[in-house]
Order: structure tokens, then C-alpha cells, then sequence
């Protein structure tokens, strides 16, 4: 039966590819105003269906909240749409005069777009705009556990893009995800480019696909709070980012940093405001539960509130915790708390000068989640500036909650649900993904003579002096 399963799944994933294959033929021919209607209505349907979408996709994974997964499908539909709504795409994008040389924005083709359980409704949104923008069909492989709420997103987007105007077959979700039918997806021949976001695992596959790929992997930022920040307003930026949508953001802060002097008011102003810290022994329960046997996060904590974590590791906090904080003094793999916790839970390292706490923040970032955020709360520029020029992340955000400010929310990056780590994280782009990034430029080009009529003169002018000098050696010596 597994195997029946299986060859279901690889067929359903060609048939899709087949009719991604002949929408693209059509919309390779559409203006830019065609696609941008499309884009519009994808963004509509997805504001109209927010709410409900979050909710569904809330019950389904279990992760999360509804209120902040409907958020992020606001973003993804409104925030997103505002971005990209007078951006050109196809067609002559730039004619530089006087170099004679022209860019034209070409489609790549059909694209293959695979959906994390954290954030399944929102990235169907987000990648199919930014992928009709381009002008190009999407195919998603929803996650195992989000198969439903990922299918019913991408209905909802493909019925309004039709009616503006997409070709049929241009947004499509396989519905029977299994390992076969991704790699059939990720390999096919119709395939031109893989949208990754989800685990190590799978954006691996996808680099290994021999296609072209942008991947994400997983974040693992630290927050760095300076002696010079304003403290009340740094701790409550790193819970209303880490409480998020239960920390199921990947730009989320995963650690913080502290400096000796200053780290004792750090921790009062923490517990001030709802965070719980955790005694050792409670500390060494919940390190337990954090990871699985092979090293990855264990699912029964993703997207759950830190009461509910607490609880799973065998023990009570008092109502209305919002985050758990744990001591730590190294990093790496076999310490849970110094790697990625999609859940309200914080690492705390207390280093004893800005020096320590550069080094903690670079061996954090080395040991997980290099290229993709770091977070830092000072008023102080010049340390702003130099660690600025020193920390490995393609996202240094400043005074900011970090799940937010890394999307483009409470920042002017360009705003996205697919974060790139650059190839310090093994990713190919270090950029927030948009349209352009989807697209191929052509390139028009002139021939110009400028050089070599600029050479002309100078060996005209070179025979000149030497006959001229010929000429007076000549009447120096009497022989004219």
C-alpha cells in the first residue's frame, strides 16, 4: 500500500508539473500589467481568507496561535502586495542610454515552492505573489502535517488568480506529499528553480537536486543587549518577537547576550515583564526534551506557549509566563539551549566584556543558523559599527524585535516569509526573497568602434612625430 502511495504521489506531482509547463507558455507572453492583476487578486483573496486560514492551519500543525497566524497572512497579503505593486518584472527593466545596454526582465519557468509546517497558509501566499509577479507558475509540496490547511490556501489564491486572468495550472499543491513525489518535484525536468524553506534536511536536498535553488534553513539568533540600550524597551521587544506566534518565526531571537555589568538589571527586567528563569534542575528537565535522539527539535515543543513547554518537561510556571530563560555558558551541538527552540524558550549568556560577547554571538551563529539574524539593542553607534562589520548574518537588526524586523514588518528590508543566509549559510542569495530574485535579466548590448577610433589617432599622431624628427635630423645634418 506504501508503495501505491507513493507512485500516486509521483504521478500526482508530474501531472502538475505537466499543466505548471504549458500555464507558463502562456504566461511567458503576459505584460506586465496582466501579471500585476494576478498579483492583486492573489493578495485579496489571501486578506479576505486570513483569519480563517490561520485558524485551519492552527489546528491542524498545533503550533502557534490563530490571531498571530492570521497576522502573518495579513502580512503575506497586504505587506507583501505593498511592496511589489509597482515593481517591474518583465519586459525592458532598465535602458541605459549611454552605454547602449538594456535589461530585460524573462521569466524563469516553473518554480517549485516547498511549505514549512510553521508557517503553511502564509508562505503559499507569499510565494505564489512574489512567483505570479515574476511570472512564473509555482508547484508546492505542503508539509506532511500541514497538507490540508497548505491545499486549501493554495485553492483559495489559484481560484482569484484565474479569475483575473491566470492560466489553469499555474498554482499547484501536490496532496499527497511523500519523499518520492518531492524529489520528483525538485528533479523534473519542468522544474527550473526550488523555493525552499523548511529543515536542514530538506533544503540540503534541494541544493543536491542538481537544480537551482534558494534555500533556508533554520535561524538561530542571538540578541545582544548593550550596556548602552534602554533596557525596559530591549526586553520587551525580545518577547513580544520571541511570543510571536510561539517563536515559529525562524528570525526569532534564540539566545540573549549580556555584559557582566549590566546583566543583573537585564534579569530583573526580564522577570518584570513575564519571563520565568529556570532553576537548574528545571533547566536540565526541559534541555532533555528540546532535541530528539538525532540531534533535531523535538515537534511536541514547536509553536507551544511556555506554560505548555513547561508542562511537557515535567514541571509548573506561574499563569501567564511568557517566555523560560536557562543559564548557558557554551554552544554547540550538544547544547540544546544554544541552538534553534521554536518555542518561547531563551538561552542566557553572560559574557564579561564586549569582546566575550562578539565571540559568544560568532560561535552561536557558527554552531547554527550562520548567515541569518542577529539582533542587537543599543543607542551606542559605534558598537552598532563594529559589530556590524564582524557578526556572520546576512540580517543585523538594531533596536528591534527580531521575528518582525527580519520579515520586513518593523524594518524597511524588503518584506518576506523566505529569508536567505547567504553562502556563509549555505544559501545561494543573502537576501530577503522577492520577485527579482525569481526572474533571469538579458541583457542587450551595442557594439561601439569608441576604442578603436581612439587608437587611431594616437598611432597617426605617433608616425607624425617620428617623421617630424626624422625631418630635423635631416636639416641638422644638411642633407635637405
Amino acid at each position: 500500500m506504501e508503495l501505491d502511495k507513493d507512485l500516486r504521489s509521483v504521478q500526482e506531482t508530474r501531472t502538475l508539473l505537466c499543466q505548471a509547463e504549458a500555464a507558463f507558455q502562456t504566461l511567458r507572453t503576459y505584460s506586465q500589467e496582466q501579471l500585476d492583476a494576478i498579483t492583486e487578486a492573489i493578495s485579496r483573496a489571501g486578506s479576505e481568507n486570513a483569519a480563517m486560514l490561520g485558524k485551519m492551519a492552527c489546528e491542524e500543525t498545533g503550533f502557534g496561535n490563530a490571531r498571530d497566524k492570521e497576522a502573518k497572512n495579513r502580512f503575506a497579503s497586504e505587506h507583501v502586495y505593498s511592496a511589489i505593486r509597482g515593481m517591474k518584472t518583465v519586459g525592458i527593466l532598465r535602458e541605459d542610454r549611454e552605454k547602449r545596454v538594456w535589461d530585460v526582465g524573462v521569466p524563469v519557468g516553473v518554480i517549485a515552492g516547498i511549505v514549512p509546517s510553521t508557517n503553511p497558509t502564509s508562505t503559499v501566499i507569499y510565494k505564489a505573489m512574489i512567483a505570479l509577479k515574476a511570472g512564473s507558475p509555482i508547484v508546492f509540496s505542503p508539509h506532511p502535517h500541514a497538507v490540508q490547511c497548505t491545499m486549501k490556501a493554495a485553492e483559495l489564491i489559484s481560484r482569484a488568480a484565474e479569475a483575473a486572468g491566470c492560466p489553469k495550472g499555474a498554482i499547484g499543491c501536490i496532496s499527497t506529499p511523500t519523499m518520492p513525489a518531492v524529489q520528483e518535484l525538485m528533479r523534473h525536468e519542468y522544474t527550473r528553480l526550488i523555493l525552499a524553506t523548511g529543515g536542514g534536511a530538506m533544503v540540503r536536498a534541494a541544493y543536491s537536486s542538481g537544480k537551482p535553488a534558494i534555500g533556508v534553513g533554520a535561524g538561530n539568533g542571538p540578541a545582544y543587549i548593550h550596556k548602552s540600550a534602554d533596557i525596559p524597551k530591549a526586553v520587551a521587544d525580545i518577547i513580544r518577537s520571541k511570543t510571536f506566534d510561539n517563536s515559529t518565526v525562524c528570525a526569532s531571537e534564540q539566545s540573549i547576550v549580556v555584559e557582566e555589568c549590566c546583566a543583573e538589571k537585564v534579569k530583573a527586567e526580564f522577570q518584570k515583564q513575564g519571563a520565568y528563569f529556570l532553576p537548574t534542575e528545571e533547566a536540565g528537565k526541559l534541555a532533555k526534551l528540546l532535541l530528539r535522539a538525532d540531534g533535531t527539535i523535538n515537534p511536541k515543543v514547536v509553536g507551544k506557549t511556555a506554560c505548555e513547554v513547561a508542562k511537557l518537561a515535567g514541571f509548573t510556571v506561574p499563569q501567564g509566563t511568557k517566555v523560560l530563560v536557562a543559564r548557558e555558558t557554551e554552544a554547540g551541538p550538544t547544547r540544546p539551549y544554544s541552538r534553534e527552540k521554536l518555542c518561547p524558550v531563551l538561552a542566557l549568556f553572560i559574557e564579561h566584556d564586549e569582546n566575550t560577547v562578539l565571540k559568544r554571538a560568532v560561535e552561536v551563529l557558527l554552531g547554527e543558523g550562520a548567515g541569518h539574524t542577529f539582533a542587537i539593542h543599543a543607542k551606542d553607534e559605534a558598537v552598532i559599527r563594529r559589530f556590524a562589520l564582524e557578526i556572520p548574518v546576512s540580517r543585523f537588526l538594531v533596536n528591534t524585535p527580531a521575528s518582525l524586523g527580519g520579515i520586513g514588518l518593523t524594518t524597511n528590508l524588503f518584506p518576506a516569509l523566505t529569508l536567505g543566509c547567504g553562502a556563509v549559510g549555505g544559501s545561494s542569495s543573502s537576501n530577503n526573497i522577492g520577485p527579482l530574485d525569481l526572474i533571469n535579466l538579458r541583457r542587450v548590448a551595442w557594439g561601439t568602434e569608441e576604442a578603436d577610433r581612439a587608437a587611431a589617432p594616437q598611432e597617426d599622431a605617433a608616425l607624425l612625430e617620428t617623421l617630424t624628427q626624422e625631418i630635423l635630423r635631416r636639416l641638422n645634418h644638411g642633407k635637405m
